[in-house]
């Protein structure tokens, strides 16, 4: 089974820079509001929040945060945050982009965030799920069908 290539963090952070240069390059698109600021602030905080939660379950029952590595996994986690998102941590890392897509206020970024999930889909969601699959077999399985990936 082959692992994921680039860690979540780095993905997050290229697509937070496509979405910069296309702030600063394309003149089209662009929006502005009164609570604009304190909406995207408000957005990167909860997703701050929902990050640090879903690292504490982790941590809590001693299981592996490393992204590259879900076979490492000791624990599958299926209590708190996990019993609404199979993947809160990506949420989260969406909503920070969100977050600062928001801030830029440029509607064009919005197709950055649908890249951000379509890759993660792809090249983390599908060999993590690959890999719980094979450690925790029939309890992954059942916790899938209950649980959807994002929300």
């Amino acid at each position: 089974m082959k692992n994921p290539l680039i860690p979540p963090p780095v993905v997050v952070a290229i697509v937070a820079s496509l979405m910069w240069l296309t702030n600063r390059t394309l003149g089209i698109g662009q929006f502005d509001f009164v609570w604009l600021r304190p909406l995207s602030v408000a957005l990167l905080i909860v997703s701050l929040l929902l990050m640090a939660y879903a690292v504490a379950s982790f941590v809590a029952v001693k299981t592996t945060v490393n992204p590259l590595r879900p076979a490492r996994a000791s624990s599958l986690v299926t209590t708190g945050i996990f019993k609404f998102s199979r993947n809160p941590i990506y949420l989260g890392d969406l909503l920070m982009l969100a977050a600062f897509s928001l801030w830029l206020g440029n509607v064009v970024n919005l197709a950055f965030l649908m890249l951000f999930v379509a890759y993660i889909n792809r090249f983390q969601i599908v060999p993590e799920e690959r890999a719980l699959t094979q450690l925790f077999g029939e309890n992954y399985i059942a916790y899938c069908a209950r649980v959807r990936r994002w929300l």
